[in-house]
């Protein structure tokens, strides 16, 4: 196995508040994959002989599964290059710390399903994109991490997992292919086994770097200068769900009051009116860009033409003001989508919903986002990712230019058609055990490296 030391030297996030923190043996770095779906992935190992899998990072959901014994899974990927990647395959019986977990398990909700083999708890997890499921057996193994420190000491945690024997929808399109990392609130989730083992305290953080690169910290508290906002726990399925109470759109300030999921399994950013209306119409009559009339591909409303040499445009700031009143500002809610006469749009990376407001990952960009469940808060602070001291360059309460917007710089692209990642598919987000994910068809040049290192 080539470590990732090439490419991010080991730089990490120093805070005092970091006690007890621990992070994939591989280390804590995460990376952005345009072709995936726009997801957080992560190198995981997992089993005696230990086994590698790319997992998609999903605070959404509670279960971590990774591909088992397949019936119907995605064993690899052929790269544009022809390339073949192939994926591990776990199975029980080749790992010998391995066991099943049995239908008395307190873990296992499908009892009814299990009276003739009572050794075996089956599950079956359902998710709100295109019939995207997972179902298998739970097993019980090590995953193996280190220590977040210079020592770098290993810590295998007994963890317990889903063996997905069979995964359909979005699965076997592009998103997550070679498993899940659930990172809800649950007591079936890592974070939860975690904690309750003692290993680490009752949080974790997550950072979005701007260029796609991010961290993953388990045991991470925050810092006391962070942002913060209590979580709203008395709903029938505890998910990270926050409240806002203000929204502002460069000079437009309007009172709301609503409650959204940060979601780190949806791409972009779902909301339901009124402040979907709110953000989209405030945007819009601050924009100086020629609105675009949107293909049927795209499933953003508000997409802006540029013209072939634009380099920069101007956009409103946009900040939201979370319950407790700590500000919010959002860094770059765009998404550059490439036409097939050559052009190019922008688009506001905002979806509607009709039924929850889902904060996605387009959302966290900029920020080390801390789920503390210990003190049931959500904490945010800006960070480039890399260095110990935390970045400055992402102002919690946000300044206009002089000319009301700021000067923004093209970012990375969506693509649309053409054998390019489609947006068009993207589900509903996540709530109640239910997974978010654009669908893909697989242009993977950008992930060829990266795999690379991870399967080689």
């Amino acid at each position: 196995m080539t470590h990732r030391d090439r490419l991010f030297h080991r730089r990490r996030l120093a805070d005092a508040t970091l006690e007890s923190s621990l992070a994939f043996l591989d280390g804590n770095e995460t990376y952005q994959l345009q072709s995936l779906g726009f997801l957080h992935y992560a190198n995981v190992s997992v089993g005696t002989p230990s086994l590698w899998f790319l997992v998609a990072l999903d605070t959404g959901s509670d279960l971590f599964w990774i591909p088992c014994d397949c019936r119907s899974c995605v064993k690899g990927l052929v790269t544009r290059t022809g390339r073949q990647l192939d994926f591990n395959i776990y199975s029980p019986n080749a790992s010998t710390t391995s066991q099943r977990v049995p239908c008395s398990s307190d873990s296992c909700k499908l009892k009814k399903q299990c009276s003739a083999r009572p050794d075996i708890c089956p599950y079956q997890v359902n998710y709100l994109s295109s019939n995207t499921s997972s179902t298998g057996i739970l097993i019980e193994d090590n995953l193996h991490l280190i220590t977040d420190d210079t020592s770098e000491k290993p810590v295998d945690a007994k963890i317990k997992f889903g063996c997905g024997m069979i995964q359909t929808g979005s699965f076997l399109d592009g998103a997550a292919p070679n498993g899940l990392f659930g990172l809800g609130i649950e007591n079936l989730s890592v974070p939860s086994i975690l904690a309750s083992s003692g290993l680490t305290a009752n949080s974790f953080s997550m950072c979005f770097g701007p260029d796609g690169a991010g961290r993953i910290n388990f045991g991470d508290k925050g810092t006391l200068d962070q942002g913060e906002t209590p979580l709203n726990l008395d709903t029938p399925h505890r998910t990270y769900n926050i409240s806002m109470t203000q929204i502002t759109v460069g000079d437009n300030v309007t009172n709301v009051n609503f409650t959204a999921i940060y979601d780190t399994g949806t791409s972009f950013t779902y909301l339901n009116d009124p402040a979907y209306k709110v953000i989209t119409e405030s945007f819009a009559s601050q924009t100086e860009e020629t609105r675009s009339q949107p293909s049927s591909d795209i499933p953003f409303e508000y997409c802006y033409d540029l013209s072939p040499n634009q380099q920069t445009f101007e956009a409103p700031l946009m900040n939201l003001t979370m319950k407790g009143g700590d500000q919010y500002s959002v860094t770059n809610p765009f998404v550059f989508v490439p036409l097939e006469d050559g052009g190019t749009v922008f688009c506001l990376g905002i979806v509607k919903s009709e039924d929850v407001n889902i904060i996605g990952q387009n959302f966290m960009t900029g920020y080390r986002v801390v789920f503390d469940r210990e003190k049931n808060i959500l904490g945010w602070k800006a960070s480039n990712c890399y260095n110990g001291t935390e970045s400055n360059t992402l102002p919690i309460t946000p300044r206009a230019s002089p000319s009301g917007s700021p000067s923004m710089s093209l970012g990375p692209e969506a693509t649309s058609k053409n054998g390019s990642p489609n947006p068009s598919q993207a589900g509903q987000g996540s709530i109640a055990s239910t997974l978010s994910y654009t669908r893909f068809i697989l242009v993977l040049s950008i992930l060829t490296n990266f795999l690379m290192f991870v399967l080689l």
